[in-house]
Order: structure tokens, then sequence, then C-alpha cells
């Protein structure tokens, strides 16, 4: 459990999880932007402002397991002038939590180079690291199709039509029973994770990058 880290490295980590979960939400808004609907716009959600975007079970759940997920943006699909705009919308806050990782590891690269690994008391190169596993972390969850998770949207493109009417029907119904009961049998029970690949792969994807 991430709670019972040392509490600098809890400011260090909120401060990652704040900036990774605005940037995640503020790419759905964007995106949504540029696909016709101003929706989230209008209801000040295309914004940088942490505030307006966190949600407390989500933001606790990156404390507690490592990843998590904001409030979701509102959009109007009646406002969409792309087609296929919920598949971009969807994908574009992973993708961005994807591009702030690598954008990390570039950084990480570039001062370790430079032996530059503490600035005014701040270990640079431990939060760098902590900030790529949570960006990667929160891409990878993000795609799970469960839910209100962003994959619900995404994975559906990639199945023929009649599956994909199914599943939508079956994630509408079930999805979010699953995924909850999925976090608290993570919580609860010792020794288990239905998510320990996503931490697997983040820090493969990390160790590969640095």
């Amino acid at each position: 459990m991430l709670l019972s880290l040392p509490p600098q490295v809890l400011i260090i980590l909120a401060f990652c999880l704040i900036f990774a979960l605005t940037f995640h939400e503020f790419g759905h808004a964007y995106t949504a932007h540029l696909c016709g609907d101003d929706t989230a716009k209008a209801a000040g959600r295309m914004s940088l402002n942490p505030l307006v975007h966190l949600d407390l079970f989500g933001s606790l759940m990156v404390l507690i397991v490592g990843f998590g997920y904001a409030r979701p943006v509102p959009v109007n699909p009646n406002n969409y002038r792309v087609r296929n705009a919920d598949f971009y919308i969807a994908s574009a806050g992973p993708l961005m939590n994807l591009l702030l990782g690598i954008i990390g590891a570039f950084l990480y690269g570039i001062l370790a180079q430079n032996s530059i690994t503490i600035l005014a008391g701040v270990p640079l190169l431990f939060l760098l690291k902590l900030f790529i596993i949570i960006n990667f972390n929160l891409f990878l969850f993000n795609l799970i199709p469960l839910g209100p998770l962003d994959g619900n949207s995404v994975f559906p493109h990639f199945l023929p039509p009649n599956l994909r009417i199914r599943y939508q029907h079956w994630n509408f119904r079930y999805g979010s029973y699953a995924l909850i009961g999925l976090v608290l049998l993570s919580i609860l029970l010792p020794n288990f994770s239905a998510f320990s690949w996503i931490t697997s792969i983040s820090m493969s994807m990390t160790n590969g990058l640095l």
C-alpha cells in the first residue's frame, strides 16, 4: 500500500498524480473541442487547473494502489463533427499520460547524463522516475475496457459490429460493478492484485527507457 510510504515520498507522489491526472483530463477536453464538442470547455474542464478535474475516490486509488482516475470530462456526441470522435476523445487521455511518461524519461536521461540528481533539496531523478511510472500506470489502467474507464470507448472499435453491441450492453449494465469488485478485492485480499500486471508493464517500460 502506497500510503505506508514516508511522508516526503507521498508529497512527491501527490504532485505527480495531480499533474498526470490534470493533463489526462485536459487531453480529453481539448480533443473533444477539436472534434466539435465544446461541452467540456463550457463546463470549465478544458483547463490545466487540477481542482476542476480531480476525483476523490480515483485520487485515493492512486495513493493506495498506484493507479486511478479523475472526474470524467462531459461530452455531447450530438456535437461531434468527426467520424469516430468518441474513439479519439477516449484515447486522448491515456495517450497524454504515455506522452508525459516518455517526456519524463527524456528529461531523466538529460539530468542523469549531467549528474544532476538533487535541486534545492528535491530528489529530481527519484521524482521523475515516480512521475514516469505513474503516467504509464494511468495509461494502462485507463485502457481497461470496464465501467467508465476510457477503454470502454476504445475497445469496441476493434470488435465486429455484433460483438461491439453485445459488449457495450454488458459493460453498461455490469462494467462498473466488475471494476469496483476487482479494486475492492485487490485492496482487501492479502497478496492479491487484479492489476499487478499494470505495474509490472510500467516498470518494464520505464526501465527500457531509462
